[in-house]
């Protein structure tokens, strides 16, 4: 990987909507230089899409996510790789992490209701012939995300006093 395409997924990362123009003098390169690294990166599929960061609290869209803890018994000859690729078909899967540690693989996922919710668990999840067991937290906020903070500190209005 060139140095450019390095430079170019930083910044990519931190704001997917930079104009070419504004990469090219960013990293020193020409903008046609720019715009062939990037299809390159979009070609070899080291960038996969590009998506905004959103703070759902403020929208009326209806949400409940869950971040789930699975443990599972590998796939003779296929190992982990069998398993995930099962769980991650499920629409309600929005990510899907192999973990160290007490369990095998961490599982985010989202509905619209805890009851949606609670059934795909019930339902999809658990019964997975290859699923031990599982244990599900649910996210009551987000505080920070993709190096983005969705609330600010308040200012109390109250001054310093110094002796």
């Amino acid at each position: 990987m060139t140095r450019l395409e390095t430079s170019l997924l930083d910044l990519l990362q931190e704001d997917c909507r930079l104009p070419l123009e504004k990469l090219a003098v960013m990293t020193g390169a020409t903008v046609s230089e720019v715009a062939e690294a990037i299809d390159n990166l979009e070609k070899d599929g080291i960038i996969l899409r590009y998506a905004p960061t959103i703070n759902w609290e403020k929208t009326d869209r209806d949400r409940v996510e869950a971040m789930i803890e699975v443990r599972v018994t590998p796939q003779r000859d296929m190992g982990f790789d069998a398993v995930a690729q099962r769980i991650y078909g499920f629409d309600e899967v929005k990510s899907l992490y192999l973990m160290s540690g007490s369990y095998d693989l961490l599982v985010l996922v989202e509905a619209r209701t805890l009851k949606e919710l609670a059934m795909f668990v019930s339902e999809k999840l658990a019964t997975l012939e290859m699923v031990t067991g599982t244990a599900t937290s649910f996210v009551l906020k987000r505080y920070k995300e993709d190096n983005v903070i969705f609330t600010q500190p308040k200012d109390d209005g109250r001054q310093v006093i110094v002796p």
